[in-house]
């Protein structure tokens, strides 16, 4: 009898149900996805990854084109050449676009300030050193005024530098009077000026110290975005602001920080553009503005912000550079150049558009 009512007992039933339940374990398929969703995926974790492949499939078809003088140590050396002012604009810019903002007037920062740079060294004597740091601060200075309409005043990033970039052009103008400041004047007088343009031979390649400049601010900015506290910040704002807030990130500063930041490396553009072309002239580096987004948005950083890789930018420059360079020594018409690089735009943008459905 007691053995009958402890086998119908509450407890008893809860022990028989446990037993059966602990001989049985869920199971989950496993999530069975496509090539496609499997590479969408991918390049969602790596952003650099399809930028990467496009590079190396752009260097494997032009050197079936036109032979082995493409993958000469020179031309190649040549294309670095080329994407130093590209590249250091684009790096300005991806800080600015991985805060979701835009800076139209990167450009014009850097042309106002090496008119800067070549009037005091030349026009007004300042030794050269004093006249390169005078032109860093009016970056510094110029990047500010962005960073100090949009966080204060609240306006779009697209408005306050699409007229500031207006504004840094016709000052520009105005205080070089229009006159370009030419290289002998520059290389009797303020040769410092001129020397991200100084060149050295190395196993059959021309390097000029711009280039390693290029290679060294990619370097530091891959450090400070992923190491530092305040990298951290710039991905935290530009993925969600007020997620950022919640968590104790001050976006206002952070936003302004980056904005001078951009503005010192579009100095520093200066500096390598003098370099470049010998000379200073108030109207170089006209479409500079489209080629650092150009640069960025190939590089897979994406333009809603929170998503990228800096050195996506270097690869996205080169990207650049490898197209313009293939194209013209395949004899392609310069019009016909200019037509690649817009398709390589849109199809960038379509792809930063279809890797964000993850």
């Amino acid at each position: 009898m007691s053995t009958s009512q402890s086998s119908g007992s509450p407890t008893a039933e809860f022990e028989k149900v446990a037993a059966a339940a602990s001989g049985t374990v869920a199971s989950f398929e496993p999530e069975r996805l496509t090539f496609l969703e499997r590479a969408q995926r991918f390049m969602h974790n790596y952003p650099t990854a399809a930028p990467a492949a496009v590079l190396l499939l752009a260097i494997t078809i032009f050197y079936l084109i036109v032979g082995s003088r493409f993958l000469s140590a020179f031309n190649l050396s040549l294309i670095l050449q080329q994407v130093v002012i590209v590249g250091m604009l684009g790096a300005a810019q991806t800080l600015v676009i991985l805060t979701a903002g835009i800076d139209l007037s990167v450009g014009a920062i850097m042309v106002l300030s090496s008119v800067v740079m070549g009037r005091f060294a030349i026009e007004y004597g300042v030794p050269s050193i004093f006249a390169l740091m005078i032109g860093l601060i009016t970056g510094a200075i110029c990047g500010g005024i962005n960073g100090l309409l949009i966080t204060r005043f609240r306006l779009p990033p697209f408005i306050v530098t699409l007229g500031t970039w207006s504004i840094f052009f016709a000052l520009t103008l105005w205080y070089s009077e229009s006159e370009t400041i030419r290289s002998q004047d520059i290389s009797a007088n303020a040769s410092l000026l001129q020397w991200t343009g100084v060149t050295f031979d190395l196993w059959g390649a021309r390097i000029t110290v711009g280039s390693i400049m290029l290679i060294l601010l990619f370097t530091g900015l891959w450090y400070a975005l992923n190491q530092t506290a305040w990298g951290k910040h710039v991905y935290a704002t530009g993925d969600d602001p007020q997620a950022a807030q919640l968590a104790g990130i001050q976006t206002k500063h952070v936003l302004l920080s980056v904005y001078i930041v951009a503005g010192i490396i579009a100095a520093l553009a200066a500096w390598a553009l003098i370099g470049r072309i010998g000379s200073v002239s108030p109207q170089a580096g006209v479409n500079a503005n489209l080629d650092s987004i150009t640069a960025v948005v190939i590089g897979g950083t994406s333009l809603f912000g929170g998503r990228g890789a800096i050195f996506g930018t270097l690869i996205g420059a080169l990207v650049v550079g490898v197209f313009r360079n293939g194209l013209a020594l395949a004899g392609v018409d310069v019009l016909w150049q200019e037509f690649s690089i817009g398709v390589l735009i849109i199809v960038a943008v379509a792809l930063d558009q279809w890797i964000r459905k993850v």
